[in-house]
């Protein structure tokens, strides 16, 4: 089975809309205080705490535009954090009792039949699965209820 790595969003990414920059739909991202309940960072890969401050923008955490290249709401640390280089499930991604994986290739295309919502306890077993694969570069760990973008799972 495959050894992996969870990780968020690029830190430049990261800075760049802790700056102000614009969103996948070239707006600037809302601010929001967080009342400490399901408030996942994209990029440190923790709740953000309660009285924090955090960003809502969309995002695209794709290379191009395609038909694959979902987008959807995020959450973000409005203070830059650190990114999350720990092993196993981040703390952001054990708030929900379940996730949607989704296995890409390496041209950023879904792999057909490898769309799964599976218990949070499972996730890690079922990504490493998937990476065994040849032709998977990639899965997207996704929100089960709100398809939105929780983390990107490699080899590694």
């Amino acid at each position: 089975m495959a050894e992996i790595t969870v990780r968020g969003m690029p830190s430049d990414l990261a800075r760049r809309y802790q700056s102000g920059g614009a969103d996948a739909y070239g707006q600037p991202p809302e601010r929001a205080l967080s009342d400490g309940d399901g408030i996942p960072c994209r990029h440190c890969l923790r709740p953000v705490a309660a009285g924090q401050g955090y960003l809502i923008l969309a995002y695209r955490p794709f290379a191009a535009l395609q038909p694959y290249a979902e987008t959807g709401p995020i959450f973000l640390c409005a203070d830059p954090c650190d990114p999350w280089l720990g092993t196993g499930l981040p703390p952001a991604q054990r708030l929900s009792p379940d996730y949607l994986l989704k296995a890409y290739d390496a041209r950023e295309r879904i792999i057909y039949g490898t769309g799964r919502t599976v218990p949070q306890a499972e996730v890690l077993g079922y990504a490493a699965t998937l990476l065994d694969r040849p032709e998977v570069r990639f899965v997207d760990l996704r929100s089960a209820r709100n398809n939105c973008w929780q983390a990107r799972i490699t080899r590694g």
